[in-house]
């Protein structure tokens, strides 16, 4: 049988970065493709880094109950189509979603042997320097990051484990022996 691996932290503690290496390493790995109503950032392309989908189109998703998970983040919805991620672990492949943590916590309801793996930053401070260094964001988005990074934090032992971003390879050495092992 497949397995669902679910890949979550706060915005800014490094789970694009992890990931990419973590699917260079191993292609084997289904990366779920998220739904989102935000306008696509520069080199974002649709149908490969998000399905972007206006806020009627998500909506009608929800009603139909297409979507494992859904959030609003930031005054725009993210959601992971249901369909796709059945398919694959039925095909025994090893799924992995990067998620925020109030839809990893929709996951654990609709597949509590999913394993959850919460990222967290080095310090609070280093995740703002992070974010900030992103240079994408408004003043008001980050001091909204922030916030919400706060309140993720404190939740982080509810996951199955906790992987300190302090050090790239050792957290995607400790990710991979999550997921392998």
């Amino acid at each position: 049988m497949g397995k669902l691996i679910v890949l979550t932290g706060p915005s800014g503690v490094g789970k694009g970065t992890l990931l990419k290496l973590l699917l260079e390493n191993h292609p084997e790995i289904y990366l779920s493709i998220s739904a989102t109503t935000r306008s696509p950032r520069p080199g974002e392309i649709h149908g490969q880094h998000y399905y972007f989908l206006t806020k009627s189109q998500f909506a009608e998703m929800i009603a139909a109950g297409e979507f494992l998970e859904w959030a609003e983040f930031a005054g725009n919805h993210y959601g992971t189509p249901r369909k796709a991620i059945e398919e694959q672990i039925a095909q025994d492949k090893i799924v992995l979603l990067e998620i925020e943590v109030q839809g990893a916590r929709q996951v654990r309801q609709s597949f509590p042997e999913a394993w959850q793996i919460f990222i967290l930053p080095p310090s609070v401070e280093e995740l703002e320097k992070r974010i900030r260094g992103r240079g994408q964001d408004t003043e008001e988005a980050i001091e909204k990051r922030l916030q919400k990074a706060e309140n993720e934090l404190a939740v982080a032992s509810e996951f199955d484990i906790q992987i300190v971003n302090d050090d790239l390879n050792h957290a995607l050495y400790a990710i991979e022996s999550a997921i392998f092992s």
